[in-house]
């Protein structure tokens, strides 16, 4: 099994501006664990904080979802964000992360893709029915709140590893392994980390700029260019084509009453000859 080594991971990291790092054994969720834990000591847990779980045993994604790995094959982690930027800007923060780890998978040799908001994709062969020509690697949640020490975000992310097919939530998924790629979670999160700091770095100091990250957002994205159906948090559905991201990151979907500015939902894709997928 793959097992993480606290003191290993510190070493490893000790180069990159992070704050607290730490590893706990086991957990429901590092996003719920490191929200409840910077609520109860936020001095404790200063900026790009880091909470990593050898097991996670009830991930969050959207809309109340939950999910399960086996111990040992999934890299599940969170970081407690404080951005001295508008708040208004903070929707680039879960793209950022998303970001993150595909350049982190690419590095690797995987041919990773984004799709908005915040799942990490590899090519399906054969394509999936009903979902398309991609399945999920990674997601990526963010969690806005707001305390004594001003605003904070917590973005959790989960990547499959080294899932076998049996040990995948939904047939829609995939891992590393399963890719062929072969690495430790342990490095995984350090090359994921090194990469988060760089994007976030840069980002920080354009003030916020969307524009800064935009390209390299689109230039591995799978949803722009294609005829969505988005479902909306609060219900209702927007559907059309998905034509950009405006300077918040939200989805630009141009349907047949014009164009909607989406901040949340889930995505599906139309895929021609293959049903509609995510």
């Amino acid at each position: 099994m793959d097992h993480l080594d606290a003191a290993a991971l510190r070493a490893a990291l000790a180069g990159l501006p992070l704050g607290r790092v730490e590893l706990v054994d086991e957990v429901g969720s590092t996003s719920t664990a490191l929200i409840d834990a910077a609520a109860a000591d936020p001095g404790a847990w200063p900026d790009r904080s880091v909470l990593v779980a050898e097991h996670q045993q009830a991930g969050r994604g959207r809309a109340g979802r939950t999910w399960t790995t086996p111990r040992g094959v999934a890299l599940t982690a969170s970081v407690l964000l404080r951005p001295e930027v508008d708040t208004a800007r903070w929707g680039w923060v879960p793209l950022l992360a998303g970001l993150a780890v595909a350049r982190a998978v690419r590095d690797l040799g995987a041919p990773a893709v984004l799709k908005w908001p915040n799942d990490v994709l590899l090519p399906a062969d054969p394509p999936e029915p009903g979902w398309g020509r991609y399945r999920k690697l990674a997601g990526v949640l963010a969690d806005l709140r707001s305390g004594p020490e001003g605003p904070s975000v917590v973005v959790g992310v989960g990547v499959n590893v080294a899932q076998r097919w049996d040990q995948l939530p939904v047939p829609s998924a995939t891992s590393l392994a399963l890719a062929g790629v072969e690495v430790s979670r342990q490095d995984l999160l350090v090359a994921l980390l090194a990469r988060w700091v760089e994007l976030d770095a840069a980002w920080r100091s354009s003030g916020g700029d969307g524009a800064m990250l935009a390209d390299a957002w689109l230039a591995l994205s799978v949803t722009i260019g294609q005829h969505v159906v988005v479902d909306l948090p609060g219900g209702g559905r927007v559907e059309g084509a998905a034509v950009g991201l405006d300077t918040g990151g939200a989805l630009l979907v141009r349907g047949a009453d014009g164009t909607t500015a989406v901040h949340a939902g889930d995505v599906r894709v139309r895929v021609s000859g293959a049903g509609s997928g995510d």
